[in-house]
């Protein structure tokens, strides 16, 4: 097949998980074209068969605001009939989704273009809900020939809040490529990170306020009290100054380490001992997933598709949201008892292996297109 893909560049888990897609495919003897404003971060090196096409905006002083969404509906349209395109899929439902059906709507006269829309999250829990944008958000995911969701969490709240008949959403989860999230990586940057030997506790975010990164530094305070260890902050955002500060006010500001956005997660992830996820609403946990292949033990909030991924009790634990005290408790256990620790690690590992590598759900996928497209060939 020859597949379109569409996502935004940038850090984030959509992004991350549609590149990773496209590569996969890719090496499974599909042809892929990435179609966005700039080459997705995860999108480095070569790759056979994938190709990156970036849309073009034009500066015209009438047009006072950007217009992305018609140069991106331009564009997929541009590709399709160049590259001779049997599907377009879309990550992130605003504007992808919107752009997409335009593109369809302008081939139509050379047979139309299956669309594929997966939901990744705040693009139905927040974006979407904007009242300006809801009903344009509806209309392009009803009007998608394939519709996917990346939890059963996630599948709910768009039948729920949208109106989206269930049977017309597939559940595919989000996954992980093993062979690079691994405990085994080398070279470990764990002497760099914890140059005393202490446990190395992590959260990858983009700090908004969804990820509570205050209750992360919080519950690191607690478990700085009865176990030696150093918290890794990876990630950007608004609230990375108020996460510094209160590590100031809870007198473990040597003991934190704000890296920034990093595109090379996994050597990170690869030397973390436990991996802290205090979101107030997950549409899945991809940075959990992510750790969990390395091995890494995760302590976070029961919120949004979390469970999914994170069985509580097997691979870590998990609280209620903004109970600090407990997920101090659980880390300072996990981190204290070696036996346990390596329990939890070796099941997070199987987890990530057995259910959600990339081998196991790409052909899930593959499967759907298959289905979307002989639909559209049926009708």
């Amino acid at each position: 097949m020859k597949i379109g893909i569409t996502c935004y560049p940038t850090y984030g888990g959509s992004g991350a998980v549609a590149t990773e897609l496209g590569i996969g495919l890719a090496a499974r003897g599909h042809e892929v074209h990435f179609i966005s404003y700039a080459q997705p971060f995860r999108l480095s090196g070569f790759h056979e068969r994938v190709y990156f096409h970036e849309v073009e905006m034009e500066r015209y002083p009438l047009l006072e605001h950007p217009h992305y969404t018609l140069a991106l509906a331009a564009a997929i349209h541009d590709t399709a009939l160049r590259e001779s395109l049997d599907l377009i899929h879309v990550h992130y439902a605003i504007p992808h989704a919107t752009s997409a059906w335009v593109a369809r709507e302008m081939l139509e006269e050379n047979g139309g273009l299956p669309l594929v829309t997966t939901l990744h999250g705040t693009d139905v829990t927040l974006v979407g809900l904007y009242s300006s944008l809801h009903p344009i958000t509806r209309f392009s995911i009803m009007r998608s020939q394939g519709v996917t969701a990346v939890s059963e969490y996630l599948k709910e709240v768009t039948v729920r809040d949208f109106g989206v008949p269930a049977e017309s959403i597939r559940v595919i989860p989000n996954f992980v490529d093993t062979g690079v999230f691994r405990r085994d990586r080398t070279p470990c940057h764990r002497e760099a990170l914890a140059p005393g030997g202490e446990r190395i506790v992590m959260h990858v975010s983009n700090f908004r306020p969804v990820k509570r990164v205050a209750d992360v530094i919080e519950v690191f305070a607690g478990i700085r009290r009865s176990v030696p260890a150093r918290l890794v902050m990876a990630g950007d955002g608004p609230d990375r100054p108020r996460a510094a500060e209160l590590a100031g006010l809870l007198g473990v500001a040597d003991d934190v380490v704000f890296l920034g956005k990093h595109a090379a997660v996994e050597e990170l992830l690869s030397c973390a001992d436990l991996f802290l996820l205090t979101s107030e609403s997950e549409s899945f946990g991809l940075a959990a997933l992510e750790a969990m292949a390395c091995g890494v033990p995760v302590v976070g909030y029961r919120a949004g598709g979390l469970p999914e991924v994170v069985s509580h009790g097997e691979v870590g634990v998990l609280v209620p949201i903004g109970a600090t005290g407990e997920a101090t408790a659980a880390a300072t256990e996990l981190l204290a008892d070696a036996d346990l620790w390596e329990r939890r690690s070796e099941a997070a590992r199987a987890v990530a292996v057995e259910s959600f590598a990339v081998e196991r759900v790409l052909p899930h996928y593959e499967a759907y297109y298959m289905e979307v497209l002989s639909e559209g060939s049926a009708g």
